[in-house]
């Protein structure tokens, strides 16, 4: 799906006149999120989102990843797989899985961690206990009351913030924003934009944290491109985030291709990309996401450069001592000591 531009504009005749299915979707979603979860018997971290569409929860749960693996921990990230056909539980395998099996996401994560695939999120718990997990990332599902989370991290981008605070389809959000800001345990705003301070500041008065990150290019992704003209497209929550990446970056985009977010390229797309980058003589890249999708498919050109990021935070002894408190607590509340 492709978000609607009247989502991040000030409230307008299309957002109000979605308002009613809006504040239909968003009782049932608020009643969800007020059941009690199954605690599945080991510390669940889940990262997530306020809203539909991207705002930076890959990049988050990789960085986490590599700080759980400092404090001594075997991380397995949860995810339900969106947009791959296999209903799990499942270990991604990068070897025989694709895109079109068990999503974008998961196959590109499991480059660098562990990734258990599962409809049913319990069921995945179950098969990441077996790999000797010693904390779940869950991958999304703050919403998702099926399983208990012992701390929720949320994701926002500092520069696009919440749109027009409705609930969808008449905004971003997915559930009212009342109820989502009562479950969060620690917000996490990418870049320096101003988009999100009220939401930082609501949680402020319930003191829960604020923490800021910078999603940082690649070095070896910035030098592949330097001096090249370049043909840049993607399929993600919010393309122009990207493209303005690739700029801030010192790269020449000369052109741009948005796609909706999962976007799966169908094969006169992927020709069409290589004949027009050919016929300009420019170089195709795209996010690391899209070329998860591209990964093993037929017809897709040599030469298509991943932009690579990473997620840094400004206070990463901050962050190290939120996530053992959280970790710390889960383990007192289950077995009763430290």
């Amino acid at each position: 799906m492709r978000e609607p531009a009247f989502w991040y504009r000030p409230r307008s005749l299309p957002s109000y006149a979605l308002w009613p299915l809006g504040a239909l979707y968003g009782a049932i979603t608020e009643r969800r999120m007020l059941r009690k979860g199954v605690d599945g018997g080991i510390p669940v971290i889940c990262v997530g989102n306020y809203h539909v569409g991207g705002a930076g929860k890959t990049p988050t749960v990789l960085a986490l990843t590599k700080l759980l693996r400092e404090l001594g921990e075997t991380p397995v990230v949860l995810s339900r797989g969106y947009g791959g056909r296999l209903k799990g539980p499942l270990m991604v395998d990068r070897t025989r899985h694709d895109a079109a099996d068990v999503g974008d996401e998961p196959l590109m994560m499991a480059r660098d961690v562990p990734v258990a695939v599962a409809r049913d999120r319990l069921d995945g718990v179950a098969l990441a206990k077996s790999q000797g997990a010693t904390v779940i990332l869950m991958d999304d599902g703050f919403q998702n009351p099926r399983l208990l989370k012992d701390a929720s991290l949320i994701v926002i981008d500092s520069e696009r913030g919440l749109g027009n605070g409705h609930v969808f389809p008449a905004g971003p959000l997915r559930a009212p924003l009342s109820v989502q800001l009562a479950r969060t345990d620690a917000l996490v705003l990418i870049g320096d934009g101003r988009a999100a301070n009220e939401v930082a500041s609501e949680l402020a008065k319930r003191d829960k944290p604020e923490l800021r990150a910078r999603l940082k290019p690649d070095a070896d992704s910035v030098s592949q491109l330097l001096g090249k003209r370049v043909f840049a497209f993607a399929g993600i929550g919010d393309p122009e985030r990207f493209f303005r990446a690739l700029r801030a970056s010192g790269i020449d985009v000369a052109h741009t291709r948005a796609f909706a977010d999962h976007h799966m390229f169908s094969n006169e797309e992927i020709a069409a990309l290589a004949t027009d980058a050919q016929r300009a003589q420019l170089t195709l890249v795209t996010t690391e996401k899209d070329l998860a999708r591209l990964r093993g498919r037929a017809g897709v050109p040599d030469g298509i450069v991943p932009f690579a990021v990473r997620l840094e935070f400004d206070d990463p002894a901050r962050l190290r001592q939120l996530i053992s408190d959280h970790l710390y607590a889960a383990r007192e509340r289950r077995f009763g000591r430290r």
